[in-house]
């Protein structure tokens, strides 16, 4: 997203740098991350179903994706991804991403708003760890069927690769993510891992280690969310 062109009212120059100034630091975002994880996986009947998670190939965790009142299409969020460890059943390090732009419908209210993709195939895995990624163009996406049963939904949402979903004001809901672009947060990664890893080197496991920052998210999403082939 360019800023310089969105900068075409005084309102909108504020909106675009209060959007991208002022935030929570790497360690904070990713404890934040592993809590918006906790709170949906232990809901009693309105989360992630359990049969999806154990299938997908990777995780997006956006908390706090925010909206810019003054700018259309102005939505913004940093967050991490996680992807199936080569050397085992359980989950990468995580990478930082950015989440720009991006149709998100009628069910986000709120100013923020946590978001959580599935990516439920390894071509879909692939595609997510290139440079730049937009959903529904470079991978087809669908809201995600929420509640621990999937039967009623199942065949229709893994024809999609990635299932995404949201939670406003309380409300967790599937939801249509299309337009949105995802691109690796190179300042997040270099805060945790030191310059120079693509997102591909970390959840490939080119990491020699995991940062103690990123222990919580790691736990437990291998908690929740254990391979059983």
């Amino acid at each position: 997203m360019n800023i310089g062109k969105l900068c075409m009212a005084g309102a909108a120059c504020l909106t675009a740098g209060l959007l991208y100034g002022g935030e929570e630091s790497v360690a904070t975002r990713l404890k934040t991350s592993s809590d918006v994880l906790t709170e949906i996986m232990t809901a009693p009947d309105a989360g992630i179903p359990q049969e999806l998670l154990e299938k997908s190939q990777c995780v997006v965790i956006v908390p706090g994706l925010k909206k810019a009142a003054f700018i259309v299409g102005g939505k913004y969020g940093r967050g991490f991804i996680s992807c199936r460890s080569n050397a085992g059943p359980g989950w990468s390090s995580p990478a930082g991403v950015k989440v720009e732009g991006g149709s998100f419908g009628f069910q986000i209210g709120g100013s923020e708003t946590d978001v959580i993709m599935l990516v439920m195939n390894k071509r879909g895995a692939e595609k997510l760890l290139s440079s730049k990624f937009t959903l529904g163009a470079d991978a087809s996406v669908a809201a995600g069927p929420v509640g621990r049963n999937t039967a009623a939904d199942t065949d229709l949402k893994l024809q999609a690769e990635i299932l995404t979903y949201s939670r406003s004001r309380g409300v967790f809901a599937g939801i249509a993510l299309n337009g949105a672009t995802l691109r690796p947060d190179q300042e997040s990664n270099a805060e945790l891992y030191g310059s120079g890893l693509t997102n591909r080197q970390i959840v490939m496991g080119t990491t020699k280690r995991s940062p103690a920052a990123a222990t919580e998210l790691t736990a437990n999403l291998n908690k929740y969310s254990a391979r059983k082939d």
